[in-house]
């Protein structure tokens, strides 16, 4: 059966009778409310044929799953004069059954299989030399691309800046704090070191803020390239 199965797929069975009797024949299958088989018994007269149309009903097809559906047509020869097609079934003796069995098989078509078909269901296009029309214009989807590759760089760019930005920054504070530690040491007391401090306006909780701050936007920076 060939896909795609979002509607009714119909496969034909063709059954012949190479010898010179009646065959009676009757097609069964494991999931019979996923098909429709017409007809799905009969008579075959000898050396005659006859088509068996097997419609498979749509669905959801999930390439993962195996096919577990299977076929088996059923025949024996016919008794003279029948005239009741189940009492024929249901007298006939193992021996004289013969069972065909068939498994189904799902087939999706290839891409490039939708391809040739959508490009042939097209009508073909016209041409015209003319020298009027000009270029063809360019697909919008690239200037689109170089718009978006431009603004990409342009953060990037950005972004290294404020990470200069407060780099020079931290290593300013860090300076001014070994000088303040110096003033510190130099002096005996130990309060005056405290007071120089303070007058200095030196606080060392910013100097983390801005390391913390540089190594979250290098990582987003990371992430985001």
């Amino acid at each position: 059966f060939p896909g795609p199965f979002t509607d009714v797929v119909t496969t034909n069975l063709k059954l012949r009778n190479p010898s010179d009797r009646k065959v009676c024949f009757k097609v069964k299958t494991t999931a019979p409310r996923r098909y429709c088989v017409r007809p799905n018994s009969g008579i075959i007269d000898p050396g005659s044929s006859v088509i068996v149309s097997v419609m498979l009903q749509p669905f959801d097809y999930d390439p993962n799953e195996k096919s577990k559906h299977k076929f088996m047509v059923q025949t024996t020869y016919a008794p003279p004069n029948i005239t009741d097609m189940e009492a024929v079934w249901k007298e006939a003796k193992p021996d004289e059954l013969m069972d065909s069995k068939l498994r189904c098989v799902f087939e999706m078509p290839n891409e490039n299989d939708k391809l040739n078909d959508i490009d042939a269901s097209k009508p073909a296009p016209v041409l015209n030399t003319s020298k009027q029309d000009g270029p063809m214009p360019k697909p919008h989807s690239v200037s689109l691309n170089d718009t978006e590759t431009r603004k990409l760089v342009e953060e990037c760019k950005r972004l290294q800046a404020e990470i200069m930005k407060l780099t020079e920054e931290n290593r300013h504070l860090r300076d001014e704090g070994l000088r303040l530690r110096k003033v510190a040491h130099s002096d005996k007391s130990g309060a005056p070191t405290a007071l120089a401090l303070r007058e200095n306006g030196f606080n060392p909780l910013p100097s983390l803020l801005v390391v913390i701050a540089a190594i979250f936007i290098g990582f987003f920076l990371g992430k985001f390239i």
